[in-house]
């Protein structure tokens, strides 16, 4: 693809570009941060039934259902820089045949899990190996919510190819909706109708659903229907670069899970007192995760958009605004961390001895934000570009560093070692993903 020459690039940008980036990037924090109250309003609900198993098994079943779905994240990001490179060259038929392929691929994958949901259940809760009482109601709730994965895995597509279409307001007015759905049904199936781990299943199932069906709504009303056609739809062409894409970002999560599953074990193996000082810690960067990722978003959407329209030139301001945005952000993150930190883990765990020993691994956890920034950044602006391939580059370089480090570190300096290998993890994917990325706008010139 021939593009313009690249002219001087301001150092700031400017209030146009900010405002776009705001735009996309806010709606989907906000996503972010509501997200994970779908499984906060279960625990919430089983809290109050009387037993404890009730919230082991509510935790076991999300666990579960994070595992399976966790994986299937590649219909999110395998639609949105495709879908926005389209946008960006005017081509609205081939941004629907997008959309369409992953709603497929969505329902493809959910019929399977359906299929085998005997032999996953198995097999996951014979990994988490819980309590017989707490199996037996987690397999239930398993059961129930399993066929809500049509709805979710369709939410997921469909929340890619609206970020690709640079509208990141439905799936945050979509996440309010199901939370606020499955807080209605729940508390009425469980007290109404004096239900107990079914009434919260039904409510989960009921809210994904909902949810699916409001998105499907919500993305007709604005943007119509094209109809594409089983040609256009089946494009050989367009289909192997729609599954080498979500084939690139698969094998990263692999490698993501396997990273976080290791951590967590090395972390279990050195006591219960340093598992959930890691896991206290590990929050700390869940919220700055959430901010993170709808920078990333903003990246996805806008530099899949500048590269449709061959827009070098703001291409490459909206990367340097996007990495300001993210150097700012860790600065105020690491600096918030170290003067409040430790009040916030407080509030978290009541249990003296797990806070006494976070403070000795806190100057870890906090300098996360600083480590970590260039690899969200840079993810959000590969997936907008679809250079996929890098992106899993990155995350194999990264995750033998980890594990190499692990190897050499852990035994010395035990959970210092760990949390210098994963700082050593995040770090290298950013500074891999620099490299390749100045050489990517060189070539963009």
């Amino acid at each position: 693809m021939k593009l313009t020459s690249l002219k001087k690039i301001e150092l700031f940008p400017d209030s146009g570009l900010l405002r776009h980036i705001a735009a996309i990037s806010v709606p989907a924090v906000i996503t972010n941060v509501t997200t994970p109250l779908l499984a906060l309003c279960d625990v919430a609900v089983t809290g109050h039934m009387g037993s404890a198993a009730y919230i082991a098994a509510i935790a076991v079943g999300g666990t579960m259902f994070n595992m399976l779905y966790w994986l299937c994240g590649f219909l999110r990001m395998g639609s949105s820089g495709t879908t926005a490179q389209a946008i960006g060259a005017g081509n609205r038929q081939e941004a629907h045949a997008i959309g369409q392929r992953a709603l497929l691929l969505a329902l493809l994958l959910s019929v399977i899990l359906i299929f085998l949901q005997n032999p996953l259940a198995y097999i996951i809760l014979k990994f988490i190996d819980a309590p017989d009482n707490v199996t037996s109601m987690a397999l239930r709730y398993f059961s129930i919510c399993i066929w809500g994965a049509p709805a979710a895995l369709g939410t997921f597509a469909l929340t890619g190819w609206l970020l690709g279409m640079q509208n990141s307001r439905t799936p945050m007015t979509v996440s309010i909706f199901i939370n606020v759905m499955n807080i209605a049904v729940s508390l009425l199936l469980v007290y109404g109708f004096g239900m107990k781990i079914e009434g919260v299943a039904i409510g989960t199932l009921s809210a994904q659903w909902a949810g699916f069906i409001l998105t499907v709504i919500l993305s007709v009303r604005r943007y119509g229907t094209v109809h594409t056609g089983i040609k256009l739809l089946l494009d050989q062409k367009a289909l192997r670069h729609f599954f080498r894409i979500n084939s690139d970002i698969f094998f990263r999560t692999l490698c993501l899970v396997a990273v976080t599953l290791w951590f967590t074990r090395t972390g279990a193996t050195q006591g219960t007192i340093m598992l959930a000082v890691n896991t206290l810690l590990m929050q700390l960067f869940t919220i700055f995760s959430y901010m993170m990722d709808g920078v990333a978003y903003a990246g996805e959407a806008l530099c899949g958009r500048y590269l449709g329209e061959k827009r070098p030139r703001r291409l490459h301001q909206t990367i340097n605004a996007l990495m300001l945005i993210g150097a700012v952000g860790a600065m105020l993150f690491t600096l918030v961390y170290f003067i409040g930190g430790t009040s916030f883990l407080s509030l978290l765990s009541s249990d003296t001895d797990v806070i006494v020993s976070s403070k000795e691994y806190f100057i870890w956890a906090a300098t996360i934000p600083l480590a970590g920034f260039m690899a969200f950044v840079w993810d959000g602006v590969m997936i907008g570009l679809t250079r996929t391939r890098a992106m899993l580059g990155s995350m194999i370089s990264g995750a033998a560093v980890f594990f190499a480090a692990c190897f050499i570190l852990v035994p010395r300096f035990g959970n210092h070692g760990l949390w210098i290998s994963f700082l050593s993890y995040l770090l290298l994917r950013g500074v891999f993903l620099w490299f390749y990325g100045r050489k990517l706008i060189r070539n963009y010139r």
